[in-house]
């Protein structure tokens, strides 16, 4: 039995569920802006997955277990006609979630992520993480600079550096697991642990930057195969992080989605 964890989420704006799940390394916040702009029209929760933001530090980190997470959060929440969003490892838990357990939810946006197995990239970045001497790290400035050599790629960098948190009269800390992330990466960078037979019958759609390497022709081979009634949706302009790197062009996509336009 997959034991669940209570999630940490914001709740903003009113009219029909939206719960947005974030990649590995990211947070709730990440997603505040399209939140916002959504308010309007929409109830939408962002959440912190296990081990990441202000939600529980648990060993366990599996897609299994994430999924059982999610499904607890709307339990809880007493949520039905859910559109599920998830970006990167958010998406790979909501379509593990929507495969094995789908009663509450109404349709599925997967922002950038396939169902397959992925290489593990993230053994030296974890390493360097872990590696850095937070008692005597001062600023950010140094922290990047003690990164540099482990995680090369500015952008990324600067993602990860959000996870760092400072407190007035205390050291930086870290609002992610690091350990357990380390511990359960094989896992994280895996295939959804699914039946070959299960299947998502509702709209699902399937969100990548134009620039992006994460779904492949091939790739769509499976998502047919367990989401019948999918939309491939590229954004122009952007790579991994459409959300971000091309938010206008993003969010119209999701509100065309949410209206029931035509994309």
């Amino acid at each position: 039995m997959t034991s669940a964890a209570s999630l940490s989420y914001d709740r903003t704006g009113a009219g029909a569920p939206i719960v947005i799940l974030h990649g590995l390394f990211g947070a709730k916040r990440n997603w505040q802006s399209i939140a916002r702009k959504l308010a309007s029209q929409f109830t939408v929760f962002t959440v912190d997955m296990r081990n990441h933001g202000d939600s529980p530090r648990h060993a366990r980190m599996d897609y299994a277990t994430l999924a059982a997470d999610i499904g607890a959060l709307l339990d809880t929440l007493n949520l039905e006609g859910v559109t599920l969003i998830g970006h990167s490892m958010g998406g790979k838990a909501a379509m593990t979630y929507a495969l094995t357990d789908a009663a509450r939810l109404s349709r599925l946006v997967i922002v950038d992520i396939a169902p397959r197995a992925y290489p593990n990239e993230y053994g030296t970045m974890l390493a360097g993480m872990a590696r850095l001497d937070l008692g005597v790290t001062k600023n950010r400035t140094a922290a990047d600079a003690a990164l540099r050599q482990y995680i090369p790629e500015e952008t990324i960098r600067s993602f990860i550096l959000q996870s760092l948190r400072f407190r007035s009269g205390a050291a930086f800390e870290w609002q992610i697991n690091i350990e357990a992330i380390a511990a359960n990466i094989d896992a994280l960078v895996g295939a959804i642990p699914v039946a070959t037979t299960a299947r998502f019958a509702r709209p699902s759609f399937f969100i990548r930057g134009e620039n992006s390497d994460r779904i492949g022709a091939a790739d769509f081979v499976t998502i047919a195969h367990h989401f019948p009634d999918y939309t491939d949706i590229a954004i122009a302009a952007a790579g991994h992080w459409p959300h971000a790197e091309n938010p206008a062009g993003f969010l119209q996509a999701l509100q065309q989605i949410l209206a029931n336009e035509p994309i």
